[in-house]
């Protein structure tokens, strides 16, 4: 019934620099990045050539060494992928492209961070992120559209999902109704989450009210209409039972459940590109 149209980009690595950190809510920061000094900002590997269409699309940003300060960058190898520098820490995640714009001539990108104390490099980075300091952005190397003939579109997830379900709501037409739940901290402000996501109708839900919210939610919606579209981004083990809900129990088609986990309790550094349920991994 829908069909997402996908687009081949070139993998291109990106030095960049921070031109500005704001604040969102407590525990979520945006970082804006425009090229370094001295870049060309009509090649290739500026931020102006770079393509981020698709709502989900994303960059993979490669971090200084925390214990150096030295940013290693990865080159383009023969086949097309990205080769890390050998012999040195090499550390990336991956990040939804905010947004991208052109300001007074120079272009710029958003990536938008939750913070979660040192526990992790990138949380540890982007909570002393400053104006000037450098990361290299490589990709997306692919962007997947939004499909023809959605009449609904259903979100849910988490705060992590936010900057991607916040660019659903932009992607499809104006004129479709948008319902969106979302579960956060207690340090993440639900006016922020609101204003994010603008015409959405908004549901919020409190991690710290226990596991099992999303799911419910999403129970108490009922079964989807025929040109209704659900996307859920967030924490993959509550992510799960919503899938396993709206797909085996409800029957629903792989091509209207659109769901990702875009981390998972315990593991570091998870590969969203995995099968979110390997029990059933469609």
């Amino acid at each position: 019934m829908f069909s997402r149209p996908r687009t081949r980009l070139e993998l291109v690595p990106r030095r960049v620099r921070v031109h500005a950190v704001t604040r969102l809510t407590g525990s979520m920061r945006r970082t804006t990045f425009r090229d370094v000094d001295g870049a060309d900002p009509d090649a290739p590997t500026s931020l102006g050539a770079l393509a981020a269409p698709g709502p989900e699309d994303h960059v993979k940003v490669f971090l200084p060494d925390p214990a150096t300060g030295e940013l290693h960058a990865p080159t383009l190898a023969a086949d097309g992928g990205l080769q890390r520098p050998t012999g040195v820490v090499s550390i990336s995640r991956d990040y939804t492209v905010r947004a991208t714009r052109t300001v007074d001539g120079v272009a710029e990108l958003d990536v938008d961070w939750v913070l979660h104390g040192d526990e992790g490099p990138a949380s540890a980075w982007a909570a002393r992120a400053s104006e000037g300091d450098e990361v290299v952005l490589a990709g997306p190397r692919g962007s997947v559209g939004v499909p023809d003939g959605v009449g609904r579109l259903t979100l849910a997830g988490d705060e992590t999902g936010l900057p991607a379900l916040a660019r659903w709501v932009g992607a499809v037409g104006a004129g479709v109704p948008v319902t969106a739940i979302v579960e956060i901290g207690d340090d993440v402000d639900e006016a922020f989450v609101e204003a994010e996501l603008g015409r959405a109708t908004v549901e919020i839900l409190y991690r710290t009210d226990g596991p099992g919210q999303l799911e419910d939610a999403v129970r108490s919606l009922g079964g989807l209409e025929d040109d209704e579209l659900f996307v859920g981004l967030g924490e993959a083990g509550d992510l799960v039972p919503v899938r396993r809900h709206l797909r085996r129990e409800l029957g629903l088609p792989a091509d209207q459940v659109a769901v990702s986990g875009y981390w998972r309790r315990g593991v570091v550094n998870l590969d969203h590109h995995l099968p979110l349920d390997p029990a059933d991994p469609d």
